[in-house]
Order: structure tokens, then sequence, then C-alpha cells
């Protein structure tokens, strides 16, 4: 005799109940969460006509066990495996940043000058400097096929990381490096010859303690605090790295809090780069240092 389906609950039910359910813990998108997470216990990329499915055993205890981590504000990105990154689909793991939207107009500015140098003939030498699961690396390369791309990360984790979202992605020439942005003979074989340097450093200062859990309890302090009273302890080792990089008249593209806007531009100014000027994000708020190498 054939389980009668009709007595279990639907996609719409679930979805509804884990909203509520995430919304009374705190969790700042509840219904995005809810849907993104019956379509990981379904196992398919979106809910589109499956709202009226009905849901069998082990979906429904998958999902179950996912809501209940989210509930203790697990990153919704380490319960399903992956996170979007413009046209890139990302594997996200413990231990490593996972990459945020804002960080997408970051590597816009390096695309647009990787693209128009493509035009202009060129073959132009990128470089991502703390580059955690490689979204701006990897976007680069396969958004502008012509480009030399290297990224660099302190840690092994993240470096490990990007090798597998470069493979992903169908990247194969991705240069990849363990080192230290603090360290004066990293990628000492470029120096002067890259066209265009990006990076998204730690730049929280030690004493801004992130308030979100997913951020405070999850992302590698590594990848969050930059050191220094200002948090710009490595945003500027950054900057004289990418100085020394640089060919004159390259680009630089580092990403920084919005209270840093200001201490961004002097640092940059004071690195000896010039045309300084600031990015915003798609909500308005100061995003990036921009500058070319004098």
């Amino acid at each position: 005799m054939m389980p009668d389906v009709t007595d279990r609950p639907s996609v719409a039910q679930l979805v509804a109940g884990a909203t509520q359910v995430l919304a009374q813990a705190g969790v700042s998108s509840p219904g995005h969460d809810a849907r993104a997470l019956a379509a990981y216990a379904l196992g398919v990329e979106k809910l589109y006509g499956l709202l009226d499915r009905r849901v069998d055993d082990a979906a429904l205890a998958a999902f179950a066990a996912a809501v209940e981590r989210r509930r203790h504000r697990e990153p919704l990105q380490h319960i399903v495996g992956s996170t979007g990154f413009r046209y890139l689909t990302l594997a996200v793991e413990p231990g490593v940043f996972v990459p945020r939207p804002e960080t997408e107009v970051v590597a816009q500015v390096a695309i647009d000058e990787a693209d128009a140098l493509c035009r202009a003939g060129a073959a132009p030498i990128v470089v991502d400097l703390c580059c955690g699961a490689g979204g701006i690396a990897i976007s680069v390369a396969t958004e502008v096929p012509g480009s030399l791309v290297t990224a660099v990360d302190l840690s092994a984790a993240a470096v490990a990381l990007t090798r597998r979202n470069a493979h992903a992605a169908g990247v194969g020439a991705l240069r990849l490096e363990q080192g230290d942005v603090r360290e004066p003979e990293l990628l000492a074989d470029l120096d002067e010859a890259v066209d265009i340097v990006v990076s998204n450093p730690p730049y929280i200062p030690s004493d801004a303690v992130p308030i979100e859990p997913e951020v405070r309890d999850h992302d590698p302090d590594l990848a969050l605090y930059g050191g220094g009273e200002d948090g710009l302890e490595i945003p500027r080792a950054v900057l004289a790295a990418a100085h020394r990089l640089l060919r004159p008249g390259g680009l630089l593209v580092m990403e920084h809090a919005e209270v840093q806007q200001a201490a961004a531009q002097t640092a940059a100014t004071h690195a000896g780069f010039t045309d300084v000027h600031t990015v915003e994000d798609l909500s308005g708020r100061p995003r990036a240092v921009v500058g070319r190498r004098g």
C-alpha cells in the first residue's frame, strides 16, 4: 500500500514555519534563508514550481537539521556549503572568510581596468592580495580571460579553497601563493610589473568586535582584524606591497570599512599613490580606496 503523502507538509508550509523560527532567532533575512535551506534539503538550486510539493521524511529531517543550525546563527553559507559571488558559485568552509556581496563592487573596478587593458591589446597582470575564498581573483580570470592573475593569502586553508574554486570555475592558469603581505620579498619577481593590485584585506580594529554572531563566531580572526588601533596595519602593508608591485600608472583597489574612508585615502597618498578616490558600494557606502602608482 502506498503511503499517503497528503498528510505531509508542503514546501511552502515548511518555509513559512522556518521563516518565523529564524526571525525569532534574530536572523536578518529569515525568509531568504528559509527558502535557501529548503532548496538545500531538497537538493535543488531554486524552489520554482516546488512550493506545493509534499516533503518526504529524508528531506524533512535534512531541512529541520539545517534550520536548527541556522537558528543558532551558523552562517547560511557554511550550512549549504557555497555562496554566490558575481557570476560564480564559490565553495565556502569554516576557517575561511565568507565572501560578501559588497566586495563584488571592488572586483568590478579591477575587472573594468583589466578589460580596458585587454581591449588595448595588453595581457594585464593582476594580483589579488588577501584572496580568501578567491572571489575577486577568479572573477577577474573568468570575466577577463586574457588576464594573468596571481592570488595570495596568509592562510593555507584560504589558498587551498581558492584553488578548489578556481578548478571548479575552469580556471587553470591562476597562480596561487601562500604569503604574508608584510613580507618585503613577496612576489618579488613581479616588482613594478603588475597592472592591477586588488585587495579585500582584514581591516576591523581590534576593539570593534562584530555584533553579528555569524561574523564574530565563525569568520576567522585572521581575516577580520587588521591590526593597530585603527585596524589599518595590514591595509597599510597592502598599500606598500601594491606600490612595490605596480608599474607606474598601475591601479590599486583596496576595500575598507565605511568609517575608514578618510584614513584609507590618507594612507594611500602617503604610500605614493595619486588620483586617490573612493568607490561606493551598491548601498552608497564608501567601500574601497582607488589610486594610481605615481
